[in-house]
């Protein structure tokens, strides 16, 4: 499996980028290229359900492909948008819903997870360093320090939470559509027929994986909340609550995601550098809990979506070694 990896990292210097990523979605995949997401999902009766859209990226839309960070954050609204759309369709087609689904019901489902996950990655980590510091040292009101302890207690707390939803029924069916998506898409790297049979072949673990992009993004949080708190506690600008640091750094999210993306970029590219190789690992590691080993059923909705994303156009695709840009 490691072989496998390694080979893609040394491949990836050579061969042409392309857009082409995804991600797993209920009871199947979405795939996007260049201009184009299409769904598959496989449905209560055995068939797969294909949904194909024309898409222009936001930084495509506003011409923003050279200004680093905006361009950053606004892929990551792009790819959330879609993901959520995507995410959407499918719980209909699994359910096999007939009435529309109702937007105040799930607008308020979207705020209570977002305060959820709010609560959870700052709001906790924030009140026990704020504890533990005051308590057990002299260095309370140090804000790099803080910043430092909260992002690992933070990147703690986000590990145990993925370890404990991975053991869900649902979640693993998830993780086995995750490991597809990436099964099919070293497949279209490879240049080899997209297949079930080529592509059982590969990891379920790929370098570019989204999961990776959350890892890296919590670093990079930790630095950048450190400094800038600290920047502010120098200048006596705010004094820092639980609630106002929240609200801060909430503000900061769009700046930080668009410097994230932009590392994660850098650090695609240094793959033949062994420092920053080490840097991609434990994004690698991430992906033990993240994917799961698809069954040939699922390898085929993986497929159906990559071809439908590319419709006629796969022809010309299929059988050249690229590099896919963006994976999910």
């Amino acid at each position: 499996m490691r072989k496998i990896i390694l080979n893609q990292i040394i491949l990836f210097i050579s061969k042409t980028s392309i857009m082409v990523g995804g991600q797993a979605v209920i009871n199947g995949v979405m795939m996007r290229v260049p201009g184009f997401y299409a769904t598959a999902v496989r449905d209560n009766n055995n068939n797969i359900i294909i949904d194909r859209h024309i898409h222009q990226s936001l930084v495509d839309k506003y011409n923003i492909s050279k200004i680093p960070i905006l361009r950053g954050f606004l892929h990551l609204v792009d790819s959330m948008k879609i993901g959520f759309q995507t995410l959407e369709w499918s719980a209909e087609v699994s359910e096999e819903e007939t009435s529309p689904p109702n937007k105040i019901v799930n607008f308020f489902m979207t705020l209570l997870s977002l305060s959820f996950a709010i609560g959870l990655f700052m709001g906790i980590p924030y009140l026990i360093t704020g504890i533990g510091l005051a308590k057990y040292t002299t260095y309370s009101n140090n804000q790099f320090l803080f910043n430092c302890v909260a992002g690992l207690i933070r990147i703690l707390v986000f590990l145990i939470y993925l370890y404990l939803i991975s053991k869900l029924k649902d979640i693993k069916c998830l993780f086995q559509y995750h490991g597809a998506e990436h099964k099919v898409v070293y497949n279209f790297e490879s240049g080899q027929k997209l297949s079930v049979k080529n592509a059982s072949q590969y990891s379920t673990k790929h370098p570019r994986c989204g999961t990776s992009f959350v890892f890296i993004l919590m670093l990079v949080t930790i630095l950048t909340y450190a400094i800038t708190d600290s920047l502010i506690a120098q200048f006596q600008l705010i004094t820092f609550t639980t609630f106002i640091r929240i609200l801060f750094h909430l503000i900061l999210l769009p700046f930080v995601a668009g410097l994230g993306y932009e590392t994660l970029k850098f650090l695609a590219t240094k793959q033949s550098n062994a420092f920053f190789a080490l840097l991609s690992k434990p994004g690698l590691w991430l992906q033990n809990i993240t994917t799961n080993e698809p069954s040939n059923n699922q390898l085929e909705v993986s497929i159906s979506a990559l071809k439908s994303a590319f419709d006629k156009d796969i022809d010309q695709f299929e059988g050249q070694k690229f590099n896919a840009d963006a994976i999910g």
